[in-house]
């Protein structure tokens, strides 16, 4: 099969390997019918993550039709549509249990799939845990309405949930890449009295406002004033920091009221620092880290509902074979890309 493949730092290549196989009774093999690619596998092109493996296919954004499962298997079964979670986790652990899954103590647990295991760019891949890891897509949704419920749409519902928004509060997101709006849409459901996204390109502040024109959307120099304008209480109540530079993560505690939550769920390429003395008295909670991608099912029935839609995303197709192509406009930011759908090989059928 087909399968995009980690060769060195600065170098992926499209390879040929094996069919993958059930290697533990809770495993699953699922035929993959649409995958996409996340900021989080260029930091793997270029070294960013240190855990990464050599020799391992990449991506973690995909659904598809479950193939075969392992004897331990309950919830799902082969011919199932279904969704994949960009996490590995147990479901029995300590953290597991608390809803940390994130934090699995197994030692394939956290962010597995396309990092230190074969991933989803390809045309199968093995999922363990798939209890856990998979959903069943529901028949009145789709697959590209389900593309990113596993890893961007997990992780915006879960930045949502980890800043205790609030009825009526005014909550900044900081970023309109895919994740940020992914939070944005996820921000709307808490109904808050005002959303602003803050998005240093016009061209994609113009998207956010063509597809989601009830959010304010603003540049980083009008951001401060924007929300204190907005905001009784000297900034907003609920700050999430997808943004994920210098600049960004200044803003999201500059723009904070006092005894706010800033929910950093951005990756850096390198360390940030907080300048206490300047933050002294503003009492912020901050929480930072990876998804815990424990809500799927919840989201999934959100999307069957008509609740969220991240659809808008998809602003290019790509064939797995053409691969190569979608990480460079990917990576170019050029024609408008948000997101790339990558869709089975050109000839496939079943």
């Amino acid at each position: 099969m087909l399968a995009y493949t980690y060769v060195s730092p600065g170098k992926f290549e499209l390879c040929e390997k094996p069919l993958p196989s059930i290697l533990s009774p809770s495993d699953a093999v699922v035929r993959v019918t649409l995958g996409s690619i996340c900021t989080s596998d260029l930091h793997i092109k270029h070294g960013s993550i240190p855990r990464a493996v050599p020799g391992i296919t990449v991506g973690h954004e995909m659904v598809g039709v479950v193939e075969s499962v392992g004897s331990e298997v309950e919830h799902v079964r082969p011919g199932d549509r279904v969704t994949v979670n960009v996490e590995t986790f147990c479901g029995h652990c300590f953290f597991c249990e608390h809803g940390f899954v994130n934090n699995c103590t197994d030692p394939n647990g956290g962010w597995t799939l396309g990092c230190r295991i074969d991933g989803g760019q390809a045309e199968y891949v093995r999922v363990p845990y798939a209890d856990q890891g998979l959903n069943c897509i529901p028949d009145n949704v789709s697959d590209e309405q389900a593309l990113f419920v596993g890893d961007i749409l997990a992780t915006g519902y879960w930045a949502a949930r980890i800043a205790e928004i609030q009825r009526g509060d005014t909550v900044l997101v900081i970023g309109a890449g895919p994740t940020g709006i992914c939070a944005t849409l996820c921000a709307r459901l808490k109904q808050p009295k005002h959303i602003i996204v803050c998005e240093q390109t016009e061209e994609r502040r113009q998207f956010v406002r063509k597809h989601w024109p009830e959010v304010q959307v603003v540049s980083p120099e009008h951001c401060r004033a924007l929300v204190c304008e907005t905001s009784s209480h000297g900034g907003a109540d609920a700050v999430i920091e997808a943004g994920g530079t210098a600049e960004s993560f200044r803003m999201a505690w500059q723009c904070a009221r006092p005894n706010a939550i800033v929910a950093v769920v951005a990756l850096y390429n390198e360390a940030q620092v907080l300048p206490l003395p300047e933050m002294y008295g503003k009492n912020l909670t901050f929480k930072t880290g990876g998804v815990d991608g424990c809500d799927c099912s919840e989201i999934l029935q959100l999307i069957s509902d008509g609740k969220i839609d991240t659809t808008p995303l998809i602003t290019h197709r790509i064939p797995l074979n053409r691969i190569a192509d979608a990480y460079a406009l990917f990576e170019s930011r050029q024609d408008g890309v948000m997101k790339v759908a990558l869709t089975e090989k050109e000839g496939t059928s079943y």
